[in-house]
């Protein structure tokens, strides 16, 4: 049986593309482990295949003396990177990118072990940017980003069953919903997202008069609980393909994977991606992305008003046919396909 080391983490967007490519190879001769942080990942991961926990490091987007120490707490988690996959001699590592995934990588690439890796933003973070150095090829999400580099592949993003097969009545079950009123679906994110939790708050009462809503607020928020008419509060969903099915029109943050989902199931979005304040603004760009093939309508966090926001809300709604017509143009590739095609291609050079 061969072995595959899954690796990255932080957030579910890491997380969940590389549990789609493992469903789809179950039933192969396939074994797969798992090597991350004490984060999401071990949460997740772990109910589904052996968890390896390693130290991680992530660099601090403001300054602090923390940053200084992360050259030798980069080389602690290479070493007991380097250790476990000595142990596991695995025949393949696939990557999600991000500072979870890059000790596991470094040393993949030590132990000449093939490495496979995902990015599922338009630019490379980071952290890609040093695994692209390091492993043999490098699956995107975006079409642009591939260009011009030849250890990159166009192959979209993994998508989970799970997420094609939601089933609606299940989230009506949870909420007293008007079946009148088109609804509304707010993801944060699978850590939250504190800008669009008060935003949506603030304006429950004009909100719930025009729409059902199930907030995703993440799990910070579970202290902070709002009751409503229409109006359905969840610190995370497990089952998120049914809360998809369930929704008319998503309100979201502009994480790549979870934007590439809502395409997927055809869900019109508004999109308030992450300011640059605190990112490197990759979510900008994937949502100015979306919005100019007219699949997503964005507003920035600099841009904000109450007034803008519910109209843009308004005017999805009204105008979700078009949206769904225009995500309907856009070709969809099987990604898990693709990138299966490659990890069979690679591990038989291990």
């Amino acid at each position: 049986m061969k072995t595959i080391v899954l690796t990255g983490g932080g957030t579910a967007g890491h997380i969940y593309p590389l549990l789609a490519v493992k469903e789809r190879l179950e039933n192969e001769n396939y074994k797969f482990v798992y090597i991350g942080g004490k984060g999401m990942e071990k949460e997740i991961a772990s109910k589904e295949m052996p968890f390896y926990e390693i130290s991680t490091v992530k660099l601090e987007r403001k300054f602090t003396l923390k940053n200084f120490l992360i050259p030798f707490k980069l080389i602690k988690s290479i070493k007991e990177a380097k250790q476990l996959l000595e142990k596991l001699k695995p025949n393949l590592i696939f990557s999600k990118g991000g500072f979870v995934a890059m000790p596991v990588v470094i040393a993949g690439a030590k132990l000449n072990i093939p490495i496979i890796s995902h990015e599922s933003d338009l630019s490379f973070g980071l952290a890609n940017k040093i695994i692209l150095k390091r492993c043999n090829l490098m699956c995107t999400t975006f079409e642009e980003t591939a260009k011009n580099n030849n250890k990159c592949l166009y192959t979209g993003q993994p998508i989970r069953k799970a997420i094609l097969n939601g089933n609606k009545q299940n989230v009506y079950k949870l909420g007293n919903f008007d079946k009148n009123l088109p609804n509304l679906l707010v993801v944060g994110g699978s850590l939250g997202a504190q800008f669009i939790n008060e935003k949506i708050l603030k304006n429950i009462e004009k909100l719930n008069n025009k729409f059902n809503i199930v907030h995703i607020a993440g799990k910070q928020a579970q202290n902070n609980k709002h009751s409503a008419k229409n109006y359905l509060q969840v610190d995370y969903a497990q089952n998120m393909g049914d809360f998809l099915a369930f929704a008319n029109i998503v309100l979201s943050r502009a994480g790549a994977g979870a934007i590439n989902e809502f395409l997927t199931v055809k869900k019109p979005m508004l999109l308030i991606p992450l300011s640059k304040k605190c990112s490197r603004g990759d979510q900008i760009e994937n949502a100015k992305l979306f919005k100019s093939l007219n699949i997503a309508d964005v507003l920035e966090e600099e841009d904000y008003d109450d007034k803008l926001f519910l109209i843009k809300l308004e005017n999805l709604a009204k105008n979700a046919t078009n949206y769904k017509k225009n995500m309907s143009k856009i070709q969809n590739f099987d990604a898990c396909e693709k990138i299966i095609e490659q990890i069979k291609k690679y591990e038989l050079k291990k």
